[in-house]
Parts: C-alpha cells; sequence; structure tokens
C-alpha cells in the first residue's frame, strides 16, 4: 500500500509518500481500498506534532476517508466484502488502504466517495458547537468567521437551517459570493485591517460567535458580541491563540465556550450519532449542500495542505487515491 508516513514531527512538506506493508487483520475489523480523503487543519498539526494528540511513530495521518471494504474479518458480520463505506478516525485515512474497527466505519449508499470522505468531520464538528454548545435558536444572529473554509461553510449552512440569520465573515469578495450561495444573509470582507467590530455592530451584533480563526480577529468579535452571546472556540486557522480581556465577558454577560467534537463523540456516542442522523436529514432534503473546494491525488499531499494553510479552500479539500 501506499500512504503518507510520518516517522519524525517536522514541517510537513518534508513529509513523504512511500510504500507501507499493509497491517494484518484482527477481529473486528475491516480492511477498506480507500478512494478519497478529507483534509482537515488538525491533520496537518498532528503532520508537524503540534497537536494535542501524538501518535507513536510511524503513523498515517487523516482522520477520514470512504472506499470499497476489501477483506472483512470472520466476526464480522454486518459488513461483507464490496461494501461502500467511510472511515472516521483519529489517524490512517491518508493511504490507500486502511484497516478500520467497525466501530469507526459505516454505510455511505451511493453517495459519491469525496462527499462520504468530507462530511461527517466538518459537519458534526459545526453542529455540535451549533446545537449543543450555542444552544443556537431561530431568529438569532450567527457570526461565522472563516466562512468558505470546510467548517465555516457547514456552520453557515446548519446556521440558516437551524432558523439563524447568517452572517458571514471571510477574507475575499469570492469566498464571501460562496458563502451567499450557501445560505448566508449577509457577508463582511475582513481583508485589509478593516474595523471588523464596527461591521459586526452595524449588522446588528453576534448572538452566535462562530471562530475557527482566532489570533487578530477574536477580539474584536467578541466586543461585537450582544448581551448574552455564546463564543464558539473552533480553531485558530489564522496563527496564534487569542487572549481575550475577560471583563468583555463580564461587561455583557457573554460566555466563551470551548468545541473540542472529536472528544465529545467519545463521551456522548448516542448524542453523536443522534446529530449525525439529523445532519443526514437536512443533507436529503437539500439544507445542506457539501461543496468540493479541490481534489488532489495522495502525492500532492502538501499541495492539498498548502490550500488550507494559506487560507484559500472555499470548501472541503479532498485527496484522491487511485481512480
Amino acid at each position: 500500500m501506499r500512504a503518507l508516513n510520518v516517522h519524525k514531527f517536522q514541517d510537513y512538506h518534508k513529509h513523504a509518500v512511500e510504500d507501507v506493508t499493509p497491517s494484518p487483520m484482527k477481529p473486528g475489523h475491516v480492511r477498506i481500498a480507500l478512494k478519497a480523503a478529507g483534509v482537515n487543519f488538525p491533520d496537518i498539526l498532528i503532520a508537524e506534532g503540534k497537536y494535542q494528540a501524538q501518535p507513536p511513530f510511524p503513523f498515517i495521518p487523516g482522520g477520514e476517508a470512504a472506499g470499497v471494504i476489501s477483506e472483512v474479518a470472520e466476526d464480522v458480520k454486518h459488513l461483507k466484502v464490496g461494501d461502500r463505506v467511510a472511515y472516521l478516525g483519529q489517524v490512517g485515512a491518508f493511504a490507500t488502504e486502511v484497516l478500520a474497527p467497525v466501530a469507526v466505519v459505516g454505510p455511505i449508499g451511493d453517495m459519491p466517495f469525496d462527499i462520504a470522505a468530507g462530511l461527517v468531520l466538518v459537519y458534526g464538528t459545526s453542529y455540535y458547537a451549533l446545537k449543543q454548545r450555542a444552544n443556537l435558536q431561530p431568529g438569532e444572529t450567527l457570526v461565522v468567521l472563516g466562512a468558505a473554509g470546510g467548517v465555516g461553510l457547514a456552520a453557515v449552512e446548519l446556521g440558516k437551517a437551524m432558523g439563524a440569520r447568517v452572517i458571514a465573515c471571510a477574507s475575499t469578495d469570492e469566498k464571501l459570493a460562496v458563502c451567499k450561495e450557501h445560505g448566508a444573509d449577509e457577508g463582511i470582507n475582513y481583508s485589509n485591517d478593516m474595523d471588523l467590530k464596527k461591521a459586526i455592530k452595524e449588522l446588528g451584533g453576534a448572538d452566535v460567535l462562530y471562530d475557527p480563526v482566532g489570533d487578530k480577529f477574536a477580539e474584536p468579535c467578541v466586543r461585537a458580541m450582544n448581551w448574552g452571546g455564546r463564543y464558539m472556540v473552533i480553531g485558530f486557522a489564522a496563527g496564534d491563540i487569542p487572549r481575550i480581556p475577560l471583563n468583555l465577558c463580564l461587561l455583557k454577560s457573554i460566555d466563551i465556550r470551548g468545541v473540542f467534537w472529536g472528544a465529545w463523540t467519545q463521551r456522548d456516542p448516542k448524542a453523536h450519532m443522534g446529530n449525525i442522523a439529523e445532519i443526514m436529514q437536512m443533507l436529503q432534503k437539500g439544507q445542506i449542500k457539501p461543496r468540493i473546494s479541490n481534489h488532489y491525488p495522495l502525492e500532492k499531499f502538501a499541495d492539498a495542505f498548502d490550500e488550507l494553510t494559506s487560507r484559500k479552500a472555499m470548501g472541503k479539500v479532498i485527496l484522491t487515491m487511485g481512480e
């Protein structure tokens, strides 16, 4: 098999795709011939040793993928060779195949492999953030930073489906146009050091702020929040972890709430599966329409990572394996 194999933590441009010996079959597992894998910021951080989880070496990054089952352990009865499935784990997806425990494998029917490979993490994260953590209510105003990226665009669509007024914030007019195609009511271009606080307040302020960007953008957003607002900490794609003056929370009774979707899925798997079922219903109704930003072959993983780190992605970035 071919895989992006990490032997030590370093700049991702120094990693390489190489031949790797497949893992032997284990009870309770299936082998999946992967067709596509979704690329996410945590994958890049894990490969560089900057994530809170650090797998033992060597390891294959990548947390979500889709493909066709090629082998099934003898004790697995509900899955069979030829089934089209999605894989959701912490590592292992950036490869031509993965040996996966059945607990993290699910059928995808006739869903395209690239959509299936990039659906669960971004929509799962965003729905957990808006539903369980923010308690977003119909009629409230949701402001989304990094709104054209994977999780950002998912938050735009889900917020609209939940009945919120959605303000998308992005760095180019092209990105904002994509956000409006996916349901955003208003758009703010925060390039060129514009006054983000003023721009949000002129549109009525934020009841819920969804922030996967961090850095210098965070504090102006907190200052633009309405009374009782909820600030969702998703990630820090822009670089530095912001330091928020806590007096801002006191003055407006603002909550700052962390969103660690991966840990929550382990702590409350029943609620997680309920969320996924609701997301699938929204998909069937056309309330959400996953957008692929670009496809890259596995060997060009660094180009795919570059698209995320340069914040050029508009939707989900996908790695493809073989045909």
